[in-house]
């Protein structure tokens, strides 16, 4: 095999033509260097990139290991009770449910102008209770208002929300607000 490779390159004398081991040595060097600049970016790369998710994985360690100050700000963020609504009969979470949505509505600044509770059919099976109320409540105040109703405990849902601006400057720019709320009754029996 070298006499081969001797006898394919026999025909270039490097005495007349010195320039082509020059060349091929430079050629040689380039690649090199290509090779070594391409690792390094590389490496580079690969650090940097291990860093940044060191960097991540420290965060949410950091995260997770919370002090007692912070559970305890938790446990006070979360609204306590039951999520769902209490009574030992529909009646009586009715009652209850009219008496929170009020309660939401007295501490936004409005007031009640009428409540219905809906009537449950013998046949409706789902377990919530649905009340419908319309009160008087300025515009403001009323993001207030749905963010108590739907935030705290139990759990409620605005079903239907129908505003109507004020149309007259005597009733000093309150809206007149029919709200349809519905609460889950932890009474009902699955089947």
């Amino acid at each position: 095999m070298i006499k081969k490779f001797t006898k394919a390159f026999s025909h270039l004398d490097v005495a007349r033509h010195p320039y082509v081991p020059a060349l091929g040595y430079g050629a040689l060097l380039i690649a090199l260097s290509i090779t070594i600049i391409f690792a390094a970016l590389s490496v580079t790369q690969r650090y940097r990139v291990n860093h940044e998710l060191g960097e991540v994985l420290a965060r949410y360690q950091h995260h997770g290991s919370s002090s007692p100050t912070t559970d305890q700000r938790a446990v006070n963020d979360e609204p306590q009770g039951s999520p769902f609504l209490q009574g030992s009969t529909v009646t009586v979470a009715s009652a209850a449910l009219l008496q929170r949505v009020t309660s939401a509505i007295t501490n936004a600044g409005g007031n009640v102008v009428s409540s219905e509770v809906e009537p449950q059919d013998s046949h409706s099976a789902d377990g919530f209770v649905r009340i419908t109320a319309t009160c008087e409540i300025e515009q403001d105040a009323l993001q207030q208002l749905l963010y108590d109703i739907e935030a705290g405990m139990p759990f409620l849902f605005v079903d239907q929300l129908v505003a109507q601006a004020a149309t007259s400057t005597s009733e000093s720019g309150r809206m007149r607000i029919m709200l349809a709320v519905s609460g889950l009754w932890a009474g009902v029996k699955s089947q």
